[in-house]
């Protein structure tokens, strides 16, 4: 037994986004069915629609930054209940055997690999895909849904899904707090929140940006301090200052000028890239003082709700612009042209 519901999808990849009826799945012991509410716009959902990111199997409907009510739970589900404020994210399953997943890092699955909420094989349907958040339902297994703090503007935490457990793990893993220089490159969707998240970590929190016009909006993001990477001499001056810095700038970015604001086993993490680097390093710059570049994406379950009561309890949600579904082609092309401050975020209940 399945159950039909309207989405907004590409039929193919060229096409925009229009509304489309789908099938999910009827929910099985472990599942929960829920209601959406809010679906967070992603650069990636651009990205894998238009086709930039390979083959997709089309209708797409994509999302993977979900709000919603628990309609329905299956027998066994023993966390949620009927009227539960949750969230999906960008995975909906893994192996749940391997190392990773025994450590609670789906998404570094080494079994199955993770399953994403979009654009992935559906098992439960054979021949089937998934379906994301851009639809009026989702059916996804308990350990894959998370539990939303009260108190927050549920529009504002649909982004934290992804774009605020990409910057937040990392941010972790790292040891940004108290004692800590944390530099956040590039001031968008991802970096508007590694700042407040930097920030409310104890850590002291400076954003660069190529604007000088964004100065005033980082300081009330929470930066203590702006740095212009447009300015050479206030960089020069930067100078093996930073113990992190976090990575949002796009693709195929120089490093170099980066790497050499790092501190004595400094780290720069690369979380902004979608493509393969194809300029050099320069690398006595990371030899003679023992710094590393780092990568991370996004994150396993247990941080991702770590990291979601960690805003509940210090009040953080995406700087957002919610917009109704017949909105989304241009809201698309708003996000390709830098357009928003800093998410776009769909009110569901109007698909």
């Amino acid at each position: 037994m399945t159950n039909t519901v309207r989405a907004i999808g590409a039929t193919a990849e060229a096409a925009p986004l229009e509304p489309i009826d789908i099938v999910r799945r009827t929910p099985e012991a472990n599942d929960v069915r829920i209601s959406i509410t809010h679906s967070g716009i992603c650069h990636s959902d651009i990205h894998t629609v238009r086709g930039e990111w390979g083959d997709r199997p089309y209708p797409v409907v994509p999302g993977h930054e979900i709000v919603g009510t628990v309609l329905e739970v299956g027998s066994d589900v023993t966390r949620f209940a009927v009227g539960q404020t949750v969230g999906v994210g960008v995975i909906v399953d893994s192996c749940g055997t391997c190392p990773e997943c025994l450590d609670h890092l789906e998404c570094y699955c080494t079994g199955t690999g993770p399953r994403f909420t979009y654009a992935d094989p559906e098992p439960q349907m054979p021949g089937a895909f998934t379906y994301g958040g851009y639809a009026q339902e989702i059916v996804t297994a308990e350990r894959f849904v998370y539990r939303i703090p009260e108190g927050l503007d549920l529009a504002g935490v649909a982004p934290l899904l992804c774009a605020g457990i990409t910057v937040f793990s990392p941010l972790k893993h790292w040891g940004a707090g108290p004692g800590k220089t944390v530099a956040v490159a590039g001031i968008g969707g991802l970096g508007h929140l590694a700042v407040k998240f930097a920030h409310a970590l104890g850590a002291h929190t400076v954003a660069i940006t190529s604007s000088e016009e964004k100065r005033d909006l980082c300081l009330k993001l929470g930066a203590d301090e702006v740095l212009v990477s447009s300015d050479p001499a206030a960089m020069a001056a930067a100078d093996s200052r930073f113990d992190i810095i976090i990575s949002t700038l796009p693709s195929d970015h120089d490093m170099n000028p980066y790497i050499s604001l790092l501190a004595l086993d400094g780290t720069y993490v690369v979380v902004g890239a979608v493509n393969d680097l194809n300029r050099p390093l320069t690398l006595p710059g990371l030899m003679m003082r023992r710094r590393s570049i780092g990568g991370s994406m996004i994150g396993g379950t247990v941080e991702t709700q770590e990291m979601l009561d960690f805003c509940g309890e210090h009040g953080i949600t995406a700087d957002v612009e919610v917009v109704a579904a017949d909105y989304v082609n241009q809201a698309y092309d708003r996000v390709v042209a830098g357009d928003v401050a800093f998410r776009f975020v769909i009110d569901a209940t109007t698909i």
